[in-house]
C-alpha cells in the first residue's frame, strides 16, 4: 500500500511537471519570447546599467527635490496604513471566530476583506483614476484598499489564534461584549497586529513608487519624469534614495518587532 501511495504520487508530480513546461513553452509560442536572446541580453544590460545608470555630481543637485517627493510617499504610505488599520480592527472583530456578533457579519467582513486584498494596487490606482483623476488622493486611496484588504484578513488570522479560555471566563462573569474586547483581546493580540502594520508599511512604500508613476504623484511621477527625459543619472539616483529609505526602515521595523514588540 505504501508502494503504491508513493508511486501514484511520483505519477502525480511528473504529470504536473509536463503540464507546466507544457504551459510554458506555450506562453512563450504566443509572446514570440526566444529563450537565447533573453539570456543574451543580461550581460548587455549589466553593462549599460554601469556604465550610464549611475548618479553624477550634476544629479545629486536635484537631491533636495527628490528627497522632498520621497518623504511625501513614505508620509501618505504610513498614513494610507495607519488609517486602515483602524477600519481592519473593527472589521476583523465581527469577521473573527472567536469575536463574531452573528454569522452574517462574520461573512461581510471576510468577504470585504477578500475582496479589497486580491485586488492589485496598480488595478485600484488605475480604477480610481476615472473618480479623482492624477492626484495624490488616488494614489493613498489605492494604498488605503489594498492595506485594508491585507490587515483585515491578517487581523482576523490573529484575533482566532487568541485563546477562547480566557473569553469564555469573561463571558461566564456577565463580562460584556466591549469589556471582553478590551480586557481579553487586545492586550494578547495587538502584539501581533503591530507585527502586521509594519509588514504593511514596508509593502506600501514599495507599491507606492508604482503608483505615483500611474498617477503622476510622488516619488514614482519623479522617477518617472528624468527616466522619460533620458535624464538616468538623476533617474538612478532616485532608485538609490528609494532603495536606502527602504532599508532603513526595514531594519527600524525589525528592531521595534525585536525590542518593543
Amino acid at each position: 500500500m505504501q508502494v503504491n501511495a508513493m508511486e501514484k504520487k511520483r505519477i502525480q508530480s511528473v504529470v504536473m511537471l509536463i503540464v507546466l513546461l507544457a504551459f510554458t513553452y506555450g506562453a512563450m509560442v504566443i509572446t514570440q519570447y526566444n529563450v537565447v536572446e533573453g539570456f543574451v541580453s543580461i550581460p548587455k544590460a549589466f553593462v549599460w546599467g554601469i556604465t550610464s545608470f549611475y548618479p553624477t555630481a550634476s544629479s545629486f543637485e536635484n537631491l533636495p527635490g527628490i528627497l522632498m517627493q520621497l518623504g511625501r510617499t513614505v508620509l501618505t504610505s504610513v498614513a494610507a496604513t495607519t488609517i486602515a488599520a483602524v477600519f481592519a480592527l473593527f472589521f476583523s472583530l465581527f469577521g473573527s471566530k472567536v469575536t463574531k456578533v452573528n454569522n452574517v457579519l462574520s461573512v461581510v467582513s471576510r468577504g470585504t476583506a477578500t475582496v479589497f486584498r486580491n485586488i492589485d494596487v496598480a488595478a485600484w490606482a488605475l480604477i480610481l483614476l476615472f473618480s479623482f483623476g492624477q492626484s495624490a488622493l488616488t494614489g493613498y486611496f489605492a494604498l488605503f484598499f489594498v492595506s485594508f484588504g491585507f490587515l483585515t484578513r491578517a487581523f482576523i488570522e490573529t484575533l482566532d489564534e487568541v485563546g477562547a479560555s480566557s473569553i469564555e471566563a469573561l463571558r461566564a462573569t456577565g463580562a460584556s461584549y466591549p469589556a471582553i474586547i478590551i480586557q481579553a483581546i487586545l492586550p494578547s493580540s495587538t502584539p501581533q497586529m503591530m507585527s502586521w502594520i509594519l509588514f504593511m508599511v514596508e509593502m506600501n512604500i514599495r507599491s507606492a513608487t508604482l503608483v505615483g508613476i500611474l498617477t503622476g504623484t510622488g516619488i514614482g511621477f519623479e522617477f518617472d519624469l528624468y527616466y522619460k527625459s533620458l535624464d538616468y543619472n538623476t533617474a538612478s539616483l532616485v532608485v538609490i534614495s528609494i532603495v536606502v529609505v527602504i532599508l532603513a526602515l526595514e531594519y527600524a521595523s525589525n528592531y521595534v518587532r525585536r525590542v518593543v514588540l
